[in-house]
């Protein structure tokens, strides 16, 4: 796949890159190397410092670099300014709590005294040069959620980003060379898929993590369980939204248009199989699909567009391919279906009911605007359903029962359970996945801990 910024409402190439060589790779690893030794003994505040000018800057950017992530990925332009200034949110988090989160633990006393210490303390200490392979649904959020836990942990950073992305991930370089990171904290590789393993296995890359499709992780998680290094991975996901008797019907329905297309259902946590209880499903199904066929399709550099293209060629066919299969197998099409005429990647919001088990819909990922509805006729089927998945990411619940509650949370296969909204994800919370989604924690304490040396630190009476 080439480096370069193709605009997917109208599929222009923009610009193009030539991928970094050996040289100027092996430059960058050098220096990713020779910067950790130093930057590691700087202190908190001094990063916290550093990662607040690089907030601000990001504020000052944040319609320029929108108007960047809406031209290579095809983001609604609201959706981007709102994703620069979570990035902004984030990085200020990590910048005032990060001391907190990795203070020195000391054990009970007794503890203490039964191994014969006069003391024991618990340091979090950084492990070196992190890759990161990024995908280019959300180019800097899911950038900057690795970036300042990593940065204020002590580490360095060495960015892999999608090739469709390249100006985004050269601005976030540039972002925290601006704020005073000297250059070899937080590098950005321009480089295809092919170089990463190369880059795995050096051994001044200490660990890695990635955000991505399956295959790419498998193919991380290979070569690093081969090096024995650190890995972080948040993979694909389909997410149920689970709807009992008790919801308000009109909220959920309000709340699942948007879960599903949020960044035009090109979200790993986007809301995808809708799972509603036989006694609400008539009422919830209208007002869903009322909802999707209302939305605003169209530019995405538009300030009222709330559905943009999808990203690429390849993946507007991927999707297609989905529904097709499922529309064969006789799901029933209760909106959209299909591209819009006129040029660029877009597929207008879908809902498509009826789904069986062999749909390949229902056990592969739908990347784009397309919801898949299922029956239930109690909780136990709408655990079975939401469970019957090789995914296990995030999930949504809407019940006001509290019962049912605990038995949501006790047996809902996923990394998050939220109930009576939509998936999100906020720095202090901590976000990742089970089975197939990946493993690690991002975010929070879990996440800026993940990259650390957890190192016990013992004096002899």
């Amino acid at each position: 796949m080439p480096i370069a910024t193709v605009n997917p409402a109208n599929g222009e190439t923009l610009k193009t890159y030539e991928a970094m060589d050996e040289q100027e790779i092996e430059r960058r690893l050098q220096l990713a190397e020779a910067t950790f030794r130093t930057y590691r003994t700087t202190t908190f505040d001094e990063r916290a410092r550093l990662l607040h000018r690089a907030a601000d800057l990001l504020d000052e950017d944040q319609q320029d670099i929108a108007r960047v992530m809406t031209t290579e990925m095809g983001k609604p332009i609201q959706q981007a300014r709102a994703e620069a200034a979570k990035c902004a949110k984030a990085m200020r988090w990590y910048a005032d709590h990060a001391e907190e989160l990795l203070a020195d633990e000391e054990p009970a006393d007794s503890d203490v005294k039964d191994s014969g210490a006069s003391r024991v303390r618990v340091r979090y200490r950084p492990l070196g040069p992190v890759l990161a392979v990024m995908p280019w649904n959300f180019p800097l959020w899911q950038v900057v959620r690795f970036a300042a836990p990593a940065l204020m942990a002590g580490n360095v950073g060495l960015l892999k980003h999608a090739s469709n992305v390249p100006q985004t991930a050269l601005y976030l370089e540039d972002l925290f060379h601006r704020a005073g990171f000297t250059e070899g904290t937080f590098q950005t590789l321009l480089i295809g898929s092919a170089a990463v393993d190369e880059i795995l296995r050096d051994e001044r890359v200490k660990a890695a993590t990635l955000t991505g499709s399956e295959p790419a992780g498998r193919a991380v998680a290979s070569t690093a369980g081969e090096m024995i290094k650190k890995t972080v991975l948040e993979l694909g996901g389909s997410d149920p939204f689970v709807v009992m008797p008790s919801a308000d019907i009109g909220r959920a329905a309000e709340v699942a248009v948007t879960a599903r297309v949020q960044n035009t259902g090109q979200s790993c946590i986007a809301a995808k199989r809708f799972i509603v209880h036989t006694d609400v499903y008539d009422a919830f199904a209208e007002r869903f699909a009322e909802g999707m066929k209302a939305l605003k399709v169209g530019d995405p550099l538009a300030d009222d567009t709330q559905v943009g293209p999808l990203s690429s060629e390849q993946g507007l066919r991927d999707l297609e391919e989905l529904v097709d299969d499922a529309v064969r197998g006789g799901a029933q099409v209760l909106c959209g279906g299909e591209r819009p005429d006129g040029p660029g990647w877009y597929y207008t919001p879908t809902i498509l009911a009826g789904i069986t088990r062999e749909m390949r819909i229902h056990r592969e990922e739908a990347f784009g605007p397309v919801a898949t509805l299922y029956r239930a006729a109690d909780v136990d089927e709408a655990v079975l359903i939401a469970n019957d998945s090789p995914f296990g990411l995030s999930s949504n619940v809407w019940t006001r029962d509290e019962a049912e509650v605990d038995r949501f949370v006790r047996d809902l296969e996923a990394g998050g359970v939220f109930f009576n909204g939509m998936t999100a994800s906020h720095p202090a919370f901590p976000f990742g996945g089970v089975k197939r989604s990946g493993y690690g924690r991002e975010l929070s304490g879990h996440g800026i801990r993940e990259f650390c040396n957890i190192t016990t630190v013992w004096h002899g009476a």
